[in-house]
């Protein structure tokens, strides 16, 4: 108890500090959510998309081309990949298709052609690549006895016109991108706002002259260590609770759904694991002064390298990769398949537990490694 005490008693005393960076934090994540809102719920009946075509002059292809203007959104923009990226960004499109030279021709042979596409993680994305599938099934499937191709497109058309009134009906809507969006970014809030204040408290405990009296005093160090640890645990736990609860502002009862549990039960875990790393950075640097350019390494760092600022599907493969090697990715990577998500089973589930337990690797890592940190420390004092 008297470790707690002393842990309130510091937390107390920087308490305008924290509330102060706390509701900063939460500003800039409020701003975001809201300037992201109309981008990140685009609900549409037919799905927007960009047609990079290479084969104009392929009769099959004119006839694919007329066919998705009729069941798609085909949006007008510069036929370069910075354009598109953007597009894709902004959300402007959806899904993009490189329809290669020679596609008429490879369908008329019966070779089904897998199209290089772009896509952003939206419902209409999945809409528009059924559109797609659609089409060249048919093709396929007609062209293996029809070599006529007036015939043939008679026949796919006659086909695709049975069923060409369809609109998609979803539960994935504008609370669902909201929540997402919410809880993407406020890893970096916890990240930022954990590192800030267990450091500062870690660095009162760390102090040569404090560290020096509590290895003399009658408490066992690991016992010292240990209610110090779970003091930063409450402390995150509570400042988890804020967020969870100013969440439900943003987005209302779209909370109290499994989506919305997951999505508190995955920030819960990235909150001990985002306790552990600071922890780690605690014990292992005690300078105050340098606390605001060890936030920007570590909360900036991982949100850029990780998919918090910019969609995974957006980054390059170099990033992408090394954002492999930290939590954030895979606590992000969970929020938006949980996005996508309509049914649950264990197929849907699969991934997102696997995330989870890396997670919690990645906690039990860095408590080892903060332990190890600590002891070599103690000796060395």
């Amino acid at each position: 108890m008297i470790v707690f005490k002393t842990f309130l008693k510091i937390l107390n005393k920087n308490k305008i500090m924290f509330i102060f960076y706390t509701i900063l934090l939460f500003s800039i994540t409020m701003m975001n959510t809201t300037n992201n809102e109309n981008n990140m719920s685009y609900v549409q009946s037919k799905p927007a998309i960009f047609i990079v075509n290479n084969d104009e002059e392929g009769i099959i292809t004119k006839d694919f081309v007329k066919y998705l203007d009729s069941n798609t959104k085909i949006i007008k923009i510069k036929n370069n990949e910075e354009s598109i990226d953007d597009a894709l960004f902004n959300r402007r499109i959806q899904y993009v298709i490189y329809i290669p030279k020679n596609f008429s021709d490879e369908l008329i042979k019966g070779n089904k052609l897998n199209l290089d596409i772009k896509k952003v993680e939206h419902y209409n994305s999945a809409f528009a690549e059924m559109i797609i599938n659609r089409y060249l099934n048919l093709v396929t499937l007609y062209s293996k006895d029809i070599k006529d191709i007036d015939i043939l497109l008679s026949k796919v058309n006659d086909q695709l016109n049975k069923n060409i009134n369809i609109e998609v009906t979803s539960k994935v809507g504008n609370n669902s991108s909201k929540l997402n969006f919410y809880y993407n970014f406020v890893s970096y809030s916890i990240m930022a706002s954990l590192v800030y204040i267990i450091c500062i408290i870690l660095s009162s405990f760390r102090n040569t002259y404090i560290r020096k009296r509590n290895i003399v005093s009658s408490m066992n160090y690991k016992k010292l260590n240990r209610q110090l640890l779970l003091s930063n645990f409450i402390l995150s736990f509570i400042v988890w609770f804020i967020y969870v609860l100013l969440s439900f502002i943003v987005v209302g009862n779209s909370l109290f759904s499994i989506n919305g549990l997951i999505y508190c039960i995955n920030l819960l875990v990235y909150t001990i694991c985002a306790t552990a790393v600071a922890f780690l950075i605690g014990n292992a640097i005690g300078n105050k002064n340098a606390l605001t350019g060890i936030i920007n390494v570590v909360a900036l760092g991982t949100s850029f390298l990780c998919g918090v600022f910019v969609p995974l599907n957006m980054l390059p493969n170099i990033v992408v990769f090394i954002g492999h090697l930290l939590p954030t990715y895979y606590y992000v990577k969970t929020n938006d398949l949980l996005s996508g998500i309509e049914v649950f089973n264990f197929n849907t589930l699969k991934p997102i537990v696997i995330n989870i337990c890396i997670i919690i690797l990645f906690t039990i890592v860095f408590m080892i490694i903060s332990n190890i940190i600590y002891n070599k420390k103690r000796k060395i004092s």
